[in-house]
């Protein structure tokens, strides 16, 4: 499988259509997701937990090398091929022999293996590899099932609290090891809700595996200050400053999504020096009321819909929002969706963000950034059109695109996309 290029910008667009086989795990979000846990010497390597022990001690390694000790065990005694290592672990991207043998290598180091020994990866000349370790009898397949509505703990994160810079009290919490990353979420936010959806939780538990992720609520929702003196992007960009400056980081890696990626690109922007790294899904350069002639406010047929039935429970209007951000699913996480814009904040304050973010641009902030950029959009985006990726891409001095077939808005557990975006993300987090 090879990337498709954008004409007029090759450097900067990757596309990965869907219909590649399916990794050998499912992520939650739908009803029946078979991990496995394969034992093999002094070795566990758990897909559920995506850990790797050696006699009983965690060994920590990079996502694309367990990427690729998961598919050598998961064909045990056959033959993997080149081709199926790249179209696996890179997602069929062109890659260096170089990159492979590094990867290969310290796939060895960490079960206790070498090129010379080969006890548990044995090199077949010009042709691939072959996992050729015993498996032992925990090493057969343990299904496990997850409901789409149960988190997988009740236990929240303990709540933190930072002051920004005008007063207001912002929430935090860290969750992970690892290099920092603070995930800035879409407004409104609310901590302990999405740590109970698991389709909002998903997110959390994948970068904690490998980071320490840092979250907050957004100013005027979830646990920090509901009245504030001051909401504007510039006040929330400085709100994460705020907060990484209470838990002690002066240089981290930023996710974001949506209207938010509007946030963490002024941040970038105003603070080039303390962002590692930047991964924006669902990004735009301009808020919908700068693309082509103006509109007003109320001729926004999706705020239209915020201002309708938003203090009912499950309001059809709310889903008919969420519908239009997320056309392909799954339904559970449009529910959750807009169950969520009625618990973060206040219809007032959510349709000020909407108004806000839609009279927003960032295009004069782009050069200003310095730190690599992967930008994450669904081609067929009917709400924030690739397009707007696209100016992000050409304007960012540092950035890739990577375009899914999909029409929602951002990758979500339990639609195919989710497969191909993990893997993209974590590899790209592990460059940091």
């Amino acid at each position: 499988m090879q990337p498709a290029l954008l004409e007029g910008h090759p450097e900067k667009l990757l596309l990965f259509p869907l219909g590649t086989p399916e990794l050998l795990e499912k992520w939650p979000g739908t009803d029946q997701c078979p991990f496995m846990r394969y034992v093999f010497g002094d070795c566990v390597l758990d897909t559920d937990s995506q850990t790797l022990t050696r006699a009983g001690n965690s060994v920590a390694v990079e996502p694309q090398v367990f990427d690729l000790l998961r598919l050598l065990a998961g064909n045990a005694g056959h033959l993997v091929t080149r081709d199926q290592i790249v179209d696996e672990v890179w997602n069929g991207r062109i890659v260096s022999e170089s990159a492979i043998s590094a990867r290969i290598a310290a796939a060895r180091k960490a079960v206790g293996d070498d090129g010379k020994a080969q006890r548990v990866i044995q090199t077949v000349a010009r042709r691939g590899l072959r996992f050729v370790a015993d498996l032992g009898e925990r090493g057969e397949a343990t299904p496990q099932t997850l409901s789409v509505t149960a988190a997988p703990s009740d236990t929240p994160p303990r709540t933190r609290f930072a002051r920004a810079a005008d007063a207001t009290t912002l929430a935090y919490s860290v969750t992970g090891s690892g290099p920092p990353l603070v995930l800035v979420p879409y407004f409104p936010s609310d901590m302990n809700t999405t740590w109970s959806i698991p389709t909002e939780r998903k997110l959390c538990d994948v970068l904690s595996a490998n980071r320490t992720v840092v979250r907050f609520d957004h100013r005027g929702s979830g646990m920090s200050d509901r009245t504030v003196p001051e909401f504007s992007i510039e006040a929330s960009a400085e709100d994460i400053t705020a907060v990484m400056n209470a838990v002690g980081f002066d240089r981290f890696a930023v996710y974001a999504e949506s209207g938010s990626c509007i946030i963490a690109l002024t941040f970038a922007a105003r603070h080039p020096q303390r962002v590692t790294r930047l991964a924006l899904s669902g990004a735009y350069a301009e808020g919908r009321l700068l693309r082509g002639s103006p509109r007003a406010p109320e001729t926004d047929a999706i705020r239209t819909l915020l201002t309708e039935g938003f203090e009912v429970h499950g309001s059809a209007f709310l889903v008919a929002f969420s519908t239009a951000y997320f056309p392909e699913g799954p339904a559970e996480a449009v529910a959750h969706c807009a169950a969520k814009l009625q618990l973060g904040a206040t219809q007032e304050l959510v349709l000020k963000d909407r108004d806000m973010i839609n009279s927003a641009s960032v295009l004069g902030l782009l050069d200003r950034i310095t730190a690599p950029v992967l930008l994450f959009h669904g081609a067929r985006d009917g709400v924030h059109p690739l397009a707007q990726a696209q100016k992000l891409a050409a304007g960012l001095p540092n950035a890739e695109l990577i375009v899914y077939d999909s029409t929602n808005h951002v990758p979500l557990p339990g639609h195919p996309t989710w497969d191909r975006f993990v893997p993209d993300l974590m590899d790209f987090l592990s460059s940091d």
